[in-house]
């Protein structure tokens, strides 16, 4: 069991990556374009290899795993992640970590 108060590390870092920023995939045709915005201030970027629901469920629960990994030593895992953009697009991942060991 985590205590969610723990995850305030996680929660940051969702922060910096989603919230009021601009996300755009690394193959982007436009991505000079957006690159130029972000430097005159006009938007935060982040580069993604993907900016799916799907991509994004993974990213997160990847970085949830990283933490709980190196905070509990393999004694706690994120089993599910869930992204949302809206009520129409959503998408979870659900994956146990390799290093994780059912008990």
């Amino acid at each position: 069991m985590v205590d969610f108060s723990s995850l305030r590390e996680l929660e940051q870092q969702l922060a910096r990556q989603f919230d009021h920023t601009f996300l755009v995939n690394a193959d982007d045709p436009l991505l000079p374009q957006w690159r130029d915005l972000h430097e005159q201030g006009a938007l935060d970027l982040r580069v993604m290899a993907n900016v799916g629901m799907e991509a994004s469920a993974e990213l997160v629960w990847s970085w949830a795993n990283a933490l709980l990994h190196s905070r509990d030593g393999g004694h706690s895992c994120c089993w599910r992640a869930e992204a949302r953009e809206n009520e129409k697009n959503a998408a979870c991942y659900t994956a146990l970590p390799t290093w994780f060991e059912v008990a």
